[in-house]
């Protein structure tokens, strides 16, 4: 059989490798018999030039058929990008992750640097530990944070530092600046964040530590993955500064205020649940 190659969200070719699908699939949580007759559905059906969106498409169809949670784990990356269009969900989302890690977060603040006062994105603070965070949002896959992002980023953090090192009791804290992007960075970018001390996060950096992994770790799945919600519902919800399945589960009354109908609550709330449990 001749090598197939797809088109990536960037416009990139690069040959079809059927582990990605299986990694995937099964991360998702779904069991050997679904992946199997997904994949063979996939291999029989690509052609060279086929998109990874269409590949996805294709996959979530029959994965949701068989699942709707595994589809909702399935949509992870595309349910992040349907936090957008303004960003601020995405903020919320990441310092939610943060609090389940123990960090005390404030979103949207504004902080006094030595020069300037900057808006920051999240504050986050545990024990020693002092970040500064900004959350570079995309609605597009194929959009990456190139290396001007950190220097810029680096360059409002280290004004802010040196502030922050005038307060009371900070000359013993570690400060640091961040980034979060919920697409990817370029390797200049990544090697800048390591030159500088630049903390960087994106859909699958660092390795074993990424956005992906960490929601993977704390369940914080955003409501946007959940298919037993209509787009508009989403749209309600995110407004209302709303953004995990966990709010959901937690606040069942949050549906019942939206207008949803009781059976469709159930459904909801059910598959809400069923995502927050760690796996």
């Amino acid at each position: 059989m001749n090598r197939i190659y797809i088109i990536k969200a960037n416009g990139e070719r690069a040959p079809f490798q059927i582990e990605k699908l299986k990694n995937s699939l099964e991360r998702a949580g779904a069991d050997k018999k679904t992946v199997d007759q997904i994949v063979e559905y996939v291999e029989g059906t690509i052609y060279d030039g086929i998109t990874t969106k269409q590949i996805y498409r294709m996959a979530f169809r029959m994965l949701k058929g068989k699942t709707r949670v595994g589809a909702s784990r399935y949509k992870l990356k595309k349910a992040i990008m349907e936090l957008g269009p303004s960003g601020f969900p995405f903020e919320r989302f990441v310092g939610k992750i943060l609090g389940q890690e123990g960090f005390r977060t404030e979103v949207g603040v504004m902080v006094q640097g030595s020069c300037v006062v900057h808006e920051v994105d999240v504050i986050a603070q545990k024990d020693n530990d002092h970040f500064m965070i900004e959350c570079k949002f995309h609605g597009d896959q194929g959009r990456f944070c190139n290396v001007k992002i950190p220097l810029y980023i680096q360059s409002r953090f280290q004004d802010v530092e040196q502030q922050w090192r005038k307060q009371t009791g900070h000359r013993s804290k570690f400060h640091q600046g961040w980034v979060y992007t919920n697409t990817r960075f370029t390797t200049d970018a990544i090697e800048y964040g390591k030159c500088s001390g630049l903390g960087l996060v994106s859909w699958d950096y660092p390795k074993d530590n990424s956005l992906k992994d960490r929601i993977d770790r704390s369940g914080l799945h955003p409501l946007t993955s959940l298919t037993t919600l209509t787009k508009a519902e989403k749209t309600g919800l995110l407004k209302k500064d709303i953004v995990l399945c966990k709010e959901l589960s937690d606040n069942p009354q949050l549906l019942q205020e939206a207008g949803i109908s009781k059976i469709r609550q159930k459904k909801i709330l059910t598959d809400s649940q069923e995502l927050c449990n760690l796996h």
